[in-house]
């Protein structure tokens, strides 16, 4: 038997009939194709699932869709503006903090979540918020810098420097 479940998701309001053992990644991905968020683990180790779920950083793969009845629920795809990159999107690009992206859709999540509370976080409390997110190929301290980089942009309201490339989803 189906719950209905209602959310909004991405500024949008949608309602979707799931079975109540259906994950909120799941839901995400193959109901409403948004394929921005990405499965790497099936076991919440990696991170490369997590979305913001009222305005908080969410392993998807951890929550299932009928527990997000009634939430707001943002995407990667959510979070570019029809001005541009999101100054976290933009800083991942333009200081080289990716390298295949799988992981930085859940990367950029985990900061966003961090600079709603820290707007000058330290490198510590960076690689702390980050820390339930994995990256196989950079090695960390790109992703670091950007994310320091996105939250001086987000401080002062200027733009990445290096001229970051407008539109799209990192």
């Amino acid at each position: 038997m189906n719950e209905h479940v209602s959310l909004v998701v991405n500024g949008v309001p949608r309602e979707v009939d799931v079975e109540p053992r259906r994950l909120l990644v799941q839901l995400i991905r193959e109901d409403l194709d948004l394929t921005g968020t990405h499965v790497g683990c099936d076991t919440s180790q990696c991170g490369a699932c997590t979305v913001h779920v009222d305005g908080k950083a969410v392993k998807s793969c951890t929550m299932l869709a009928v527990q997000a009845d009634g939430a707001r629920v943002t995407t990667i795809e959510g979070m570019a503006s029809t001005e541009g990159l999101h100054p976290l999107q933009a800083a991942f690009w333009e200081h080289h903090g990716l390298q295949c992206g799988f992981c930085t859709p859940g990367m950029i999540m985990a900061a966003a979540d961090l600079l709603e509370r820290a707007t000058e976080p330290s490198d510590e409390e960076i690689r702390h918020a980050i820390e339930g997110n994995f990256c196989r190929c950079t090695g960390y301290q790109n992703i670091v810098a950007a994310i320091r980089a996105a939250a001086a942009a987000m401080r002062t309201g200027t733009a990445i420097p290096s001229g970051a490339v407008q539109g799209g989803a990192a």
